[in-house]
């Protein structure tokens, strides 16, 4: 004999009312929609059945409080082919860099907290054409002369200046292995760099008056000054992002060093070779262990998603080399013997690194640059760059600072 079939199961329970359930319909088995009602017209609707609620409507958005600043992140986007050609043509037409002294800040000092000033293109445009911006950027084409044909590892003399910096750079990235990135989902912004951000930012004054020397009393006011450039030169702790901006900051931060006579000519391979690559290897930790969120990214129509300097020191380094040209780049040979030595290869295989796919789609314009015919046109091209990529990107110059030290004119 067959078992009985099982009885059958109870019904559902009904859904729990709330307070958008029809009441007057009672013959209705199931609660009827309403339109969505625009915003700023009525109150907002229940997010389940989108019914009128009690809740009082939004307030309308306020126009007169739009921020002073262009948004640091822009999507990357192509440009139109005559947009894109007259920026070219005006990199073209532009001449280069040269190098020149930088000139001494003079006393009687008066150090001021510096504040930014540009907000415009215009602006930007005004920042470059003015003595400022035109001693800063021959400050960074004299970088680039200093480390012409010398290797990363060729002696050079190292100030004391110099070596409290990179023992600041050293503590810096000690914290990194101190302060574990969190455990998150999310591709970018580990919030765990802020708390790195921010023990570094309670830190800085005790670096800097470190780094200042004490038989000098009229400068060490100059921290008040000095300081704000050094914490704009990691990255930005709210949005967890770095980008060239940021990186400029720090060659900010070293101009202000070498108009109050603590940086020396003498000194500008050392700063380069030692200093710059330190903070890029200190940046480079930041971004792989924290997932630092490009800033201002242009994606596969930039050079770099972070950097931009070292291309133009890594070009210089190989100027006249008797036997890598720009498509070397190419050879994985070489990038695996010689990126440790020059700026420039150690870029490129480290983009290979973070990037995948062939490296003519993920990075355009590099592949483009390995065809020049030799590196003193890379560089040449690569200040120019500099200047209209960069300096006179309001996204990126929008937050670099003005003092007593780099003046607004």
């Amino acid at each position: 004999m067959e078992p009985p079939p099982p009885p059958p199961p109870p019904p559902p329970p009904p859904p729990p009312s709330h307070h958008c359930n029809p009441t007057s319909n009672t013959n209705s088995s199931s609660p009827s929609r309403v339109p969505t009602p625009p915003p700023h017209l009525a109150t907002p609707p229940c997010f389940k059945c989108g019914a009128p609620t009690n809740l009082p409507p939004p307030p309308p958005p306020d126009l007169t409080s739009l921020p002073a600043y262009i948004p640091i992140r822009l999507p990357a986007v192509n440009l139109p082919p005559e947009t894109a050609s007259r920026t070219q043509q005006s990199i073209i037409l532009t001449p280069v860099p040269q190098p020149h002294p930088v000139p001494p800040l003079s006393p009687p000092y008066h150090f001021i907290t510096p504040i930014k000033r540009i907000t415009s293109p215009s602006d930007a445009s005004r920042f470059v054409e003015s003595n400022s911006g035109k001693s800063f950027l021959s400050f960074v084409a004299f970088l680039s002369y200093s480390i012409r044909g010398h290797k990363i590892s060729d002696p050079c003399p190292v100030s004391h200046t110099l070596s409290k910096i990179i023992a600041v750079l050293d503590t810096f990235s000690s914290w990194v292995d101190e302060i574990p990135p969190a455990v998150q989902s999310a591709r970018y912004g580990n919030p765990a760099f802020r708390v790195w951000h921010e023990r570094m930012t309670e830190h800085s004054h005790i670096f800097m008056n470190d780094i200042l020397p004490l038989d000098q009393p009229d400068i060490r006011d100059s921290s008040i000054e000095l300081v704000p450039y050094l914490l704009d030169s990691f990255g930005n702790a709210s949005r967890i992002d770095y980008g060239t901006g940021h990186e400029t900051n720090f060659a900010a931060w070293l101009y202000c060093l070498a108009r109050l006579g603590l940086i020396h000519e003498e000194d500008y391979q050392a700063v380069v070779s030692r200093v710059f690559v330190k903070y890029l290897d200190l940046m480079r930790k930041l971004q792989l262990v924290y997932c630092l969120e490009p800033a201002g990214s242009h994606g596969v129509w930039g050079l770099d998603d972070y950097h931009f300097l070292p291309f133009v020191f890594g070009a210089a380094q190989l100027i006249d080399h008797k036997y890598m040209k720009p498509k070397s780049i190419h050879n994985d040979d070489i990038l695996e013997n010689f990126s440790k030595e020059y700026l420039y290869l150690s870029c490129i295989t480290f983009i290979k690194k973070v990037k995948k796919g062939p490296f003519a789609e993920h990075s355009p314009m590099l592949d483009d640059i390995s065809g020049v015919p030799n590196w003193n046109k890379v560089n040449s091209g690569m200040l120019k760059m500099y200047r209209a990529e960069v300096l006179e990107k309001v996204p990126v110059v929008q937050h670099f600072l003005f003092g007593s030290i780099i003046p607004w004119e």
